[in-house]
């Protein structure tokens, strides 16, 4: 069996195997078959919630870590355990609240990158495309470099 009849095998088994699996996408198929469907807007819709998120977090952490600190300096000035007590738990909230913080940071910070790689590499495929469209009508020789590189002149004169 040659290597060509041997992929086309395992492609059309793959392909029943896929077509028996059960749907993943809960809205159907995508349109047109594609097998990745990104919605921009929706992705920076995500990503902006997430960066609220943050800022509400962040300015009411740091409120209600202050006013923790602030109780529990007071209860250890009164002579009361608890302020050492309340002052380990404003800790462990801190802690967790950074956590939290990070983490919306973090899908706010990749779906602004997701967006602009996916557009970018989006760009990239459209030019490549273009590219190779127009070099199937032209007779253009691979780019080549080197010493071994045929020279091409440049002409003397205006080109029209």
């Amino acid at each position: 069996m040659s290597f060509d009849q041997e992929w086309a095998e395992l492609k059309a088994r793959a392909q029943m195997r896929l077509d028996s699996a059960p749907g993943m996408d809960p809205g159907g198929p995508s349109p047109g078959g594609a097998d990745l469907v990104l919605k921009y807007d929706d992705m920076g819709e995500i990503g902006h919630a997430a960066f609220l998120l943050h800022q509400h977090l962040s300015s009411a952490g740091n409120y209600a870590r202050s006013q923790t600190e602030a109780a529990a300096k007071s209860l250890d000035n009164d002579g009361f355990d608890m302020g050492a007590a309340l002052a380990k738990a404003g800790e462990g909230w801190h802690g967790q609240l950074q956590v939290l913080l990070d983490a919306c940071a973090q899908i706010s910070n990749h779906l602004d990158y997701s967006v602009k790689s996916s557009k970018r590499d989006d760009h990239f495929i459209a030019t490549q495309v273009q590219v190779s469209k127009i070099s199937e009508y032209l007779d253009v020789p691979p780019p080549t470099s080197g010493p071994d590189a045929p020279h091409v002149p440049k002409s003397d004169g205006p080109i029209m």
